[in-house]
């Protein structure tokens, strides 16, 4: 009764329903009096004709079964009279009982009954008092890929999607949608902007500042991201209301061109966590090349810890017997000092000074040469429009699929490749076709869909860094208030208490790296930050001391699973 009761509730929800209820009800008042009428007719004639003996209730009998064409036959008219009115009610119940009838209830019914199912699918309003919940205004890769993290992470969020057929699908996708117009007032009311922890807007940069617009009508303190693709829609985003704006092409290609192995820099800084640094560095034409970790060599000579190993794309946890390979990149973890110590043990062995490849001059591309460009790393971009060239002296106009346009651009000798069209198919072609031009060459490439990120690797890319991640990352870290800074793919850098079952006790007793495949980097005690605690330091005991732990997203959860099983992935205050 309740069920039926909610769903006479919706029904009559809104005018135009009411509307539509009223008109049925007249229609099948209409059709009542004609049953009424017939039946006190059906009576006249039979008396009559001299059949007085049938009743009232025979009399709606009769109607209805020849109204319905069923004609059961059982009780009939003897003169012309009676059987011209029994044409009459045929015809008439014909068309108001057979053909008008079922046509009505489901215009005026059914249909709205319907509508009223696939508008609780796919509600106007999110529920009265919904509160600290991210408000998404466009669904794209950055959505897709912040929608899991959030989901990972117990965070309450609402895709906000205009169509209402297109919200009905992502419903059944099981993603939290609301229907609703991204440049309406009311919608963002309907939404409770005004309690949300984060407002985020991916879309166009005219799109977005309408939103960030829009929403400061509602709640002038609610922070609200938004996402810009030309460095001069930076400010009027910004006066438009966004608390921050992300220029995602101008982040992920400095992020590309940190990993090159180019130059005399043997060691890139990927991210910070305070005075915690994350570092790549590759070990090609080095001496390290063939030696293991076992005696704790590199530790011993800069205090730095290897927290990982990258091997073509596929990161690894640092073991003692494992053997360093040419092409194997150091994941290292440690201080500022620590990681001069290592750039003068290795400065000696510096790379040929050979320009490094860009295959593509979009924003992504020139971005990733500016970055380069202040290394004093020697770039060359090939890009097949002429019309995109910004940066003549260092562009080579062409195809990048043609060997004579790689070869101009010096892929025989170059140490790096950067892949960065906005193209994923046409990256991973790039990727095969240099990967099999140089097996020995660094190749790193460009992801917009996080689904293609291992479909890169396979096709030979040392580094992937996928569009979609980044983005969705950079979104998280704001929500949780961390820095604005990407590892790699998959690789994560997050911090929270102490657990109980480490307190007291050393890493080397506690063996987390090897039950988890974490590794603890670092430890935070009031102001104190103590980088690469060592192996006998007993973790401890302290209210607001904190533990900073590097690993996989697999290795992640296979931390919290075993130190915090009671609250699984809450325990997470932040991450790089």
């Amino acid at each position: 009764m309740k069920f039926l009761a909610a769903q006479l509730a919706a029904i009559t929800e809104g005018g135009a329903q009411k509307r539509n209820l009223r008109l049925l009800g007249k229609f099948l008042l209409l059709l009542m009096s004609m049953v009424v009428v017939y039946s006190v007719l059906f009576h006249v004639i039979m008396i009559a004709e001299g059949q007085t003996d049938h009743s009232w209730i025979t009399g709606f009998y009769w109607t209805l079964t020849v109204m319905s064409t069923l004609g059961f036959g059982d009780i009939t008219f003897q003169s012309d009279v009676g059987r011209l009115f029994s044409v009459v009610v045929l015809i008439s119940g014909t068309l108001f009982l057979l053909v008008v009838l079922p046509f009505t209830f489901i215009e005026f019914f059914y249909a709205p009954w319907l509508d009223a199912q696939r508008q609780r699918r796919a509600p106007r309003e999110v529920p009265a008092g919904t509160s600290d919940h991210v408000i998404l205004t466009n669904y794209d890769p950055i959505a897709l890929a912040l929608i899991d993290r959030l989901k990972s992470f117990g965070r309450k969020y609402y895709l906000l999607e205009p169509d209402l057929t297109r919200a009905l699908e992502l419903f059944d996708k099981g993603i939290d949608v609301m229907v609703g117009e991204r440049d309406d007032v009311r919608t963002y009311e309907r939404m409770r902007a005004d309690t949300a922890a984060l407002v985020v807007a991916t879309a166009d940069d005219y799109m977005n500042s309408n939103i960030a617009f829009t929403v400061r009508e509602v709640s002038e303190t609610v922070p609200i991201v938004s996402f810009a693709r030309a460095n001069e829609s930076v400010d009027v985003l910004e006066l438009a209301g966004s608390s921050q704006v992300l220029q995602l092409t101008e982040m992920l290609g400095r992020s590309l061109a940190r990993r090159t192995v180019a130059g005399d820099v043997r060691a890139n800084v990927i991210g910070h966590f305070g005075d915690l640094l994350i570092a790549e560095a590759p070990i090609s034409g080095t001496p390290m090349i063939g030696r293991t970790l076992a005696d704790g060599w590199l530790r011993t000579a800069t205090g730095l810890t290897v927290v990982g190993l990258w091997e073509r794309g596929k990161f690894d946890v640092p073991r003692p017997e494992k053997v360093l390979e040419p092409t194997t990149v150091l994941v290292l973890a440690g201080s500022d000092e620590q990681l001069g110590k290592f750039t003068e043990l290795t400065a000696i062995y510096n790379l040929p000074d050979v320009p490094v490849l860009i295959l593509g001059g979009g924003r992504v591309g020139r971005a990733a040469a500016r970055s380069l460009a202040e290394r004093d790393i020697a770039y060359r971009i090939v890009e097949q429009d002429a019309s995109r060239v910004k940066d003549p002296a260092n562009t080579i106009v062409g195809n990048a699929a043609d060997l004579h346009v790689l070869e101009a651009a010096g892929i025989r000798e170059s140490p790096t490749t950067i892949v960065t069209t906005s193209d994923d198919a046409t990256n991973i072609y790039l990727t095969i076709y240099c990967r099999r031009l140089r097996p020995d060459m660094q190749v790193i490439s460009r992801s917009n869909l996080e689904r293609n990120v291992s479909t890169l690797h396979r096709a030979g890319a040392d580094f992937v860094m996928s569009y979609a991640a980044m983005g969705a990352n950079a979104v998280f870290n704001l929500l949780e208030q961390d820095d604005i800074v990407m590892i790699a793919e998959g690789l994560d850098v997050f911090r929270g208490p102490v657990p109980r079952d480490l307190v007291g006790r050393t890493l080397k007793d506690a063996r987390v790296r090897e039950k988890t495949g974490c590794s603890v980097v670092a430890l935070h005690i009031g102001d104190e930050t103590i980088v690469n605690p060592g192996p006998d330091m007993p973790m401890p005991d302290s209210p607001d001391a904190e533990i900073i732990v590097i690993g996989t997203t697999e290795s992640e959860r296979a931390f919290h699973k075993r130190y915090f099983p009671e609250s699984g992935s809450k325990t997470k205050v932040g991450r790089i």
